[in-house]
């Protein structure tokens, strides 16, 4: 079996203005290292045994090439697909990657969103995936802590209020797996659209076919950076002590 995997790293990175007016999101510096974002995303794939990964650029495309190269200095083999001029969407990213020869002969592609940072165990992703037959497996994180305060309203009365709860959701951290199966599904998916997104549009629609889509619970550190907000609470030595085996 086959597995590569692609990293979303196009985005203009809106949330994270005025960061993101000097770097391109994923290239922010994080940790008392100052690594950029990404460098720890390439690290934690080719350290669960994938050398073959695409990065899928847009926006300060030039930024993420002239640092990665070929990726021979972390140790993996990287390729480049930058998005089509004047159109959106992460779902049209992932095909254009395919029409541009970019993700040729994999049985399986681990996609991964360039704003989490995360110590997940994608060879355990693998492993289930291919042990279960899943069309898709999606990367899930139990008791999803909300970043804003709920209030319960009962007949236009506030009866409770919890600032940030932690809620029994299921949800999804930026990462998810799919065999080639789903290929024609993803291009059904992102026909038409005006920013055909994988998790808005092609998730769904895989679902609905029928196919087998299973869950894959992260255990332990994630954190997702897609804000400014989030980005100025990271704590540099939470990223050491939890990605420190990335080193």
């Amino acid at each position: 079996m086959v597995t590569k995997a692609a990293i979303l790293c196009g985005g203009e990175g809106t949330r994270l203005r005025p960061l993101s007016n000097y770097f391109q999101k994923t290239m922010i510096p994080i940790g008392s290292k100052r690594r950029p974002l990404l460098e720890y995303i390439v690290r934690l794939i080719g350290y669960n045994g994938i050398s073959d990964i695409t990065l899928l650029t847009g926006y300060r495309s030039e930024d993420i090439e002239h640092y990665f190269g070929d990726g021979s200095s972390f140790g993996v083999n990287i390729s480049y697909s930058r998005d089509p001029e004047g159109r959106r969407g992460t779902a049209l990213s992932l095909v254009g990657a395919l029409d541009g020869g970019k993700l040729q002969g994999f049985d399986s592609l681990v996609v991964y969103y360039g704003d989490v940072l995360s110590a997940m165990n994608i060879m355990g992703l693998i492993s289930q995936h291919e042990r279960r037959r899943s069309a898709m497996t999606l990367v899930l994180s139990k008791d999803y802590k909300v970043p804003v305060g709920v209030a319960q309203v009962v007949d236009e009365k506030v009866v409770s209020f919890a600032e940030k709860p932690t809620l029994p959701l299921n949800a999804t951290i930026g990462a998810l797996m799919f065999s080639k199966e789903c290929v024609p599904i993803l291009r059904e998916a992102a026909s038409g659209k005006e920013a055909p997104d994988i998790m808005t549009h092609f998730v769904p629609r895989v679902i609905e076919k029928g196919m087998l889509v299973s869950p894959f619970y992260i255990e332990g550190f994630w954190y997702d950076v897609g804000t400014t907000e989030s980005y100025e609470k990271l704590d540099s030595d939470l990223v050491e002590k939890n990605l420190k085996f990335l080193d």
